[in-house]
């Protein structure tokens, strides 16, 4: 198609366009997209840059900054959440309680080290028992 036709084909269909629209109408705005669509997030980019402007944690944040904290938010919670299912299914429950949060953190070697100081409200504790605190073994008791 010559770039002449390709050009009254245009003008054709903006006339075609305007016809249906009243005299002084304008066009139909485009359906507003939030910004955590657009990066494929559930997490609510909006809402996070909001918080980091009221927060005073710098005077000025850049446009992606809180997208990335969203997607990296999104990330840990879908991590600690696959692993709390795993620990409730292992449990034999339906439902994830603080119980299988809390062994899904401990059980994880980067999410212990990560919430190492945070306490789990009625999530238990992990049990442990000291070596030196563990009955000894006799060694007449063992068979060769």
């Amino acid at each position: 198609m010559s770039k002449a036709k390709r050009m009254s084909t245009m003008m054709e269909t903006r006339k075609d366009a305007q016809k249906y629209l009243k005299k002084g109408e304008k066009k139909p705005k485009a359906k507003p997209v939030s910004r955590s669509f657009k990066a494929g997030l559930q997490f609510p980019v909006g809402r996070i840059h909001r918080h980091l402007r009221e927060g005073k944690y710098a005077n000025r944040v850049g446009a992606g900054a809180p997208v990335y904290m969203a997607a990296v938010l999104e990330y840990l919670t879908a991590e600690l959440l696959e692993l709390a299912g795993n620990a409730a299914i292992d449990n034999k429950k339906q439902r994830i309680l603080p119980r299988h949060v809390q062994l899904a953190i401990k059980s994880d070697d980067e999410l212990g080290k990560l919430l190492d100081g945070v306490t789990i409200h009625e999530g238990g504790v992990i049990p442990f028992i000291h070596e030196a605190l563990r009955p000894k073994k006799k060694e007449g008791s063992e068979k060769n």
